[in-house]
C-alpha cells in the first residue's frame, strides 16, 4: 500500500472516530454530573402557604396555544430523530373572585419553522383572561412562556398585576423575539424572593434556575386538596425526569444555555419527590400525554371558560 493511500486511511479513521465521539457528546451522552443538586422541601413549600390565608383555586384550567416539534432526542438525549410534540400552555387559577394566569404562550409571529400547529383563538381567550387576571405568573421568561404578555394590547394595565421576578427580567436578550416595548418597564418594581414565595391562597413560587436564570416553579394546591407543581421547562417532557436524562448539549449549550448541573439537580429532586408523594403531580411544560391524563382526571380543565 502506497504511503499516501495509508495516511489518507488512518486521517479518515481518526475523522471518523472524533466525529462519532462529538456526535455522543453533543446528541446522546446525559449522564448525571457529580456537582447536580437541588433543594426541593414539600413540607417547607406547604408550610409557606399558611403565610398567605385564604380560600384556594377552586378549579385549574388549561389552554393549549401552538405545538412546536422537535427531534426527540432534543427533548431527551439519545431518543433519536423522529418529531416529538410539544405543546405550548398557559393556566388559569380560578378562585371565588379572581383569577391567576400561570404562563401566557406566545404570538404565531415568534415561532419559526418548528410549529407545526397554532390557535389563535386559544390566544385571545388568554390575552382576554390576563386583562382580567389578579396576578400573572411566568414560570421563565422564554418566548412560550413571556411572549403573549408583552404583546398585550394593554400592557400598562397587566404589567401592574403581572409578577416578574428580578432574574427572569436580567437577560432580556433570552426572552427573543419576544420583547418588551421600550420604556414598558420604567418604573417596574420585579418580585424578588430567596427561595420559596408564597403569592395567594394556595400558590408558592419555587426558585428554579437552570433551565434559565428567572426559571421557578409554580406549585398550587387546589381547594379539594390536590396538589401540583408547574414545572415549567425544567423538564419538556415527564420522560427527562423518569429517566434522569436531560435534553441533548446540541440543545442545551448551543441554543438554550442551560445551567446542565443545575437543571439534572432538579431532575433528581423532582424524581425523590415523586418516589416519595406520588400524589404530587408533576406538570412538565410541554408534555401532552401529562396534561391530557390529568383532564382526565379531573385535576384540570381544558380551555379557558368565558
Amino acid at each position: 500500500m502506497r504511503v499516501w493511500v495509508r495516511r489518507t486511511l488512518i486521517t479518515l479513521g481518526v475523522l471518523l472516530v472524533l466525529a462519532g465521539a462529538a456526535y455522543y457528546w453533543l446528541v446522546v451522552e446525559s449522564h448525571m454530573p457529580a456537582d447536580a443538586s437541588y433543594a426541593l422541601d414539600i413540607e417547607r413549600v406547604r408550610a409557606a402557604l399558611d403565610t398567605v390565608p385564604g380560600e384556594k383555586p377552586s378549579a385549574i384550567e388549561v389552554e393549549q396555544v401552538a405545538v412546536f416539534t422537535f427531534p426527540a432526542t432534543g427533548v431527551v438525549a439519545g431518543d433519536g430523530w423522529n418529531g416529538v410534540a410539544l405543546p405550548v400552555y398557559s393556566y388559569r387559577l380560578i378562585y371565588p373572585d379572581s383569577t391567576i394566569i400561570v404562563d401566557t404562550a406566545l404570538t404565531r409571529s415568534m415561532a419559526g419553522s418548528e410549529m407545526t400547529s397554532f390557535d389563535a383563538a386559544a390566544l385571545g381567550r388568554v390575552q382576554a383572561a390576563m386583562s382580567t387576571a389578579a396576578q400573572i405568573v411566568i414560570t421563565h421568561e422564554h418566548m412560550d412562556h413571556i411572549g403573549g404578555l408583552t404583546t398585550h394590547g394593554d400592557l400598562k394595565a397587566v404589567l401592574s398585576q403581572a409578577r416578574l421576578t428580578r432574574e427572569q427580567l436580567s437577560q432580556p436578550e433570552r426572552s427573543l423575539p419576544a420583547k418588551f416595548p421600550d420604556h414598558a418597564l420604567d418604573g417596574y418594581q420585579p418580585l424578588v424572593y430567596d427561595h420559596y414565595q408564597a403569592i395567594a391562597p394556595g400558590v408558592v413560587l419555587i426558585k428554579a434556575p437552570g433551565h434559565s436564570p428567572g426559571s421557578q416553579i409554580v406549585y398550587v394546591q387546589t381547594a379539594n386538596g390536590a396538589e401540583l407543581l408547574l414545572i415549567g421547562d425544567v423538564a419538556w417532557h415527564y420522560r427527562n425526569i423518569e429517566l434522569q436524562r436531560e435534553r441533548a448539549r446540541l440543545m442545551t449549550m448551543l441554543f438554550l444555555k442551560e445551567d446542565r448541573a443545575a437543571v439534572f439537580g432538579q431532575l433528581a429532586a423532582l424524581k425523590r419527590l415523586h418516589e416519595a408523594q406520588p400524589a404530587v403531580h408533576i406538570v412538565p411544560g410541554h408534555d401532552g400525554p401529562v396534561i391530557d391524563s390529568l383532564v382526565a382526571a379531573g385535576i384540570l380543565k381544558r380551555g379557558f371558560s368565558p
